[in-house]
């Protein structure tokens, strides 16, 4: 848990680090495609494991759509427009998100008055530090940039939703390895088609170290952490990534890239996650849907 807590959180910044050295499209795909392949090929080479059926590979192609070309990709592609600690607190946004998407689309879940104060404490919060920001940047890279970060976290949600209502019979890490490799195909294609993509022999050194870093540790080893977490402790324990990944986030990128950090942000931050906080703890008596890692 503390690993995943942490350097999830570091991905953010890692990821907009990145954003400054290559398209953020590009740094997607070379990231999905890298990590899919080691995972795909781990299970095929060791575990034998047989390639996936008509209807497996239908559900990984709408996964991959939803979780890696959507939620990943965007997400990575929106901090070249805002600072990775907003990203990260967007991100943090998805339980609520995963909650309303359930009662409006399915009616399954009885919304508490718990649960729709932590909703309005989540957009209140996002709102003070949207207005903070608002003072001193571009007004409109920066709509832009918060529109593309709101659209990963609903697609995130919509992916969170359909794991929980589908059993396709794969093991969660094999899974996840083809939904990495379609996505890099899909997004390869959208980065020649949207942003100008740079020739592999001229990124740059730190582009690559960034990038593995991303691969390694924000692909491979926090998300194999995370799903033993999710498996060995408690899911309110296991679930404290959420809360620490944004604060992660925030911190680090004030101290490493000089992103702007004041008193109104932090105190906008701890207003939405305590939002998120509510609406997990209005809902943990009830059914939940999995998340990613608990395909």
């Amino acid at each position: 848990m503390v690993i995943t807590s942490f350097f999830w959180g570091t991905t953010w910044v890692a990821s907009k680090m990145g954003v400054g050295e290559m398209p953020g499209l590009q740094i997607a795909c070379l990231r999905q495609f890298i990590a899919g392949s080691l995972f795909v090929l781990y299970f095929i080479i060791f575990r034998k494991s047989s390639l996936p059926n008509r209807k497996q590979f239908r559900y990984l192609i709408l996964m991959s759509l939803l979780v890696f070309v959507i939620a990943n990709s965007v997400s990575t592609w929106s901090l070249e427009y805002i600072p990775g600690g907003l990203g990260a607190l967007i991100g943090a946004l998805y339980p609520l998100s995963v909650v309303m998407i359930e009662r409006v689309f399915f009616g399954k879940k009885q919304v508490s008055l718990l649960t729709y104060l932590g909703f309005a404490l989540g957009v209140v919060g996002i709102g003070i530090v949207f207005y903070d920001h608002l003072l001193s940047i571009d007004l409109l890279h920066f709509i832009t940039g918060l529109s593309m970060s709101l659209l990963a976290m609903i697609s995130w949600s919509f992916g969170t939703v359909l794991i929980a209502r589908n059993d396709i019979g794969m093991d969660p890490y094999y899974s996840v390895g083809w939904q990495m490799l379609i996505s890099a195909v899909i997004v390869t294609v959208l980065g020649y088609s949207l942003q100008p993509m740079i020739p592999l022999d001229q990124i740059s050194l730190k582009g690559w170290l960034i990038l593995g870093y991303l691969i390694i540790i924000g692909s491979i080893i926090s998300f194999i952490a995370f799903i033993y977490s999710m498996k060995v402790l408690p899911h309110a324990i296991a679930s404290l990534f959420a809360y620490i990944n944004p604060l992660v986030a925030i911190f680090l990128g004030a101290w490493l890239l000089d992103e702007k950090l004041t008193f109104q942000i932090l105190w906008g931050s701890m207003v939405t996650i305590v939002g998120v906080y509510l609406v997990n703890y209005s809902t943990k008596h009830m059914e939940r849907p999995l998340t990613e890692s608990e395909i």
